[in-house]
């Protein structure tokens, strides 16, 4: 009986083991899917169950040896270093990073300027199960079960619980811990004796870097403060937030391109951000979002028209919220004028 009960303790114990590479991929990298749910608008949860399912919970070659942690191949336009394996052809090439947050963020950024995933910015940022199908329909991954993967991972670690967190809700440090790791980890194995050339990776002109050559450039690695600001290319305008949400003025002069050109967007990309088809003229001191808009303010439900004149579109560049859910809440047209006194739902009530 004894015996029964040794094997199954140790059965039990190997189960549980057999998850924690996962949850404990989950709990490292949240953090970054958070910030990039927050950056670009691509949903924490999809970020997540994309990098589990990609990277095998982070084990992969690809992921712990070119911080590769979603599968991105070179394509024409990659001028970076390269990571070559067997995928669906024999010895493909494959983008090798400095690091795991840069992986993340041009994960979030390949999606976010990609014309093929538009339609997914549409949804509703906690509707990963559109997102999962939008996903797989739009070409992501030749798996004709992708979706249904990515869906079970997330419901089954809960991680659609991450697409409602915010900056503030991140541990103090989170992200700084994680960027310590990816350089003391490659240090820590530089001490040792060389290792071996990884197999999967045979010389070519430019290959991926060896672990000690990233470590002896800790530059690349970001802080928690560079992490937020990385977008911004000026050091003299600055960058504000409402609802949560960037944003920075028009100056005299100026035009959507350039705007666009400065923080390293489509024009598309930043008309969609700011609810327009087309561009208007800019205006001095103009709100210019820098990513998509929150569906409801945080905070106040209510707002009372100051002054004759604004549209449903000016209320929402004032508060940060999606002109489509302020049109939701209040019966309106984009284009209705207001007037003084009249009162505008900013929540769902």
């Amino acid at each position: 009986m004894k015996r029964i009960l040794l094997l199954l303790a140790a059965a039990t114990l190997f189960v549980g083991a057999a998850k924690n590479p996962r949850q404990a991929y989950v709990d490292r990298y949240y953090p970054l899917a958070v910030l990039e749910m927050q950056r670009t608008g691509v949903p924490a949860s999809i970020t997540l169950a994309q990098g589990l399912l990609e990277s095998g919970a982070g084990l992969s070659p690809l992921a712990s040896v070119a911080h590769n942690h979603f599968g991105m191949k070179c394509h024409n336009d990659w001028e970076g270093e390269k990571f070559f394996k067997d995928d669906d052809r024999a010895n493909e090439c494959f983008r090798a990073y400095a690091s795991d947050e840069e992986s993340y963020r041009a994960h979030s950024d390949f999606l976010r300027s990609r014309e093929r995933y538009k339609a997914l910015f549409e949804l509703d940022p906690t509707d990963y199960k559109g997102w999962a199908h939008g996903l797989r329909r739009a070409g992501y991954a030749t798996d004709p079960g992708y979706a249904t993967k990515l869906i079970n991972l997330i419901e089954d670690f809960q991680l659609y619980r991450y697409d409602t967190m915010t900056e503030d809700d991140l541990p103090a440090g989170a992200v700084a811990a994680l960027a310590a790791e990816s350089v003391a980890e490659p240090a820590a194995e530089s001490a040792a004796e060389p290792a071996p050339e990884e197999p999967v990776r045979p010389q070519t002109v430019r290959e991926a870097p060896a672990p000690a050559e990233r470590a002896a450039t800790p530059a690349v690695v970001l802080r928690p403060e560079d992490y937020k600001e990385s977008v911004s290319l000026s050091l003299e305008r600055p960058v504000y937030k409402t609802n949560g949400v960037r944003y920075v003025r028009a100056v005299e002069g100026e035009s959507w391109a350039r705007i666009a050109a400065e923080y390293r967007l489509s024009v598309k990309q930043l008309l969609r951000d700011n609810d327009l088809d087309r561009p208007i003229a800019l205006t001095p001191g103009m709100r210019i979002y820098l990513e998509r808009k929150k569906p409801q303010a945080s905070d106040s439900g209510l707002y009372e028209v100051d002054q004759d004149g604004r549209t449903l579109w000016d209320i929402s560049q004032m508060f940060g919220v999606q002109l489509k859910k302020l049109m939701l809440y209040n019966g309106f047209r984009s284009d209705m004028v207001l007037e003084a006194g009249d009162t505008v739902i900013l929540r769902k009530l």
